[in-house]
């Protein structure tokens, strides 16, 4: 008899340690899905100033260009950023004209939080920059480099990469001039 409930109180202690176990186990999944959450919260707030952030870079370069010219003769769509907030369900899409001479600008966000699956740097938005205008159109030909805004370790940015030539820079007014001369 004393046997049996010695071996009913090991039991005991048994459950209860592992009862102890679980209920920690537990508890540290709300501090881990609270990291998580911050992480989603963190990631959401990158992606919506990084569409402010690119928005501004193509306002800047149509206002600047326009103040440059008798009379304004270079537009953006849409005319204004409207918050400037990454959509998650469709592609974003910036397209600036001069006269038939379009830069087409889309991005939309990476399906997992952060991605290196097309460019090397890990980032959270990617898209494309498209330059064509009548004649590149009536030979079937746009150009068409790939865009990413980038989480660099000491900083976050928009970078442009041409797949062809393997070049790669700053998403700038700079990129924005030299794709529009190839277009004039």
């Amino acid at each position: 008899m004393l046997e049996a409930m010695k071996h009913t109180a090991t039991a005991a202690h048994a459950a209860d340690a592992r009862l102890k176990k679980l209920a920690e186990g537990i508890a540290a999944l709300a501090g881990k899905d609270e990291l998580v959450l911050e992480h989603v919260r963190e990631i959401t707030a990158t992606r919506n100033a990084a569409a402010a952030e690119i928005y501004a870079i193509c306002a800047e370069f149509v206002a600047g260009l326009n103040r440059l010219l008798p009379r304004a003769e270079v537009t953006i769509d849409p005319a204004a950023s409207a918050g400037a907030h990454c959509q998650y369900d469709s592609p974003c899409l910036i397209q600036i004209n001069v006269r038939g001479r379009i830069l087409q600008i889309e991005y939309v966000a990476t399906a997992e939080l952060v991605s290196t699956e097309d460019f090397r740097i890990p980032y959270t938005l990617a898209g494309s920059v498209r330059a064509f205008n009548q004649e590149l159109l009536d030979k079937d030909l746009i150009e068409e480099q790939l865009i990413f805004f980038t989480l660099e370790k000491h900083r976050r940015m928009w970078r442009f990469f041409d797949p062809r030539t393997y070049r790669s820079g700053p998403f700038d007014q700079e990129y924005l001039v030299s794709l529009m001369e190839q277009l004039i």
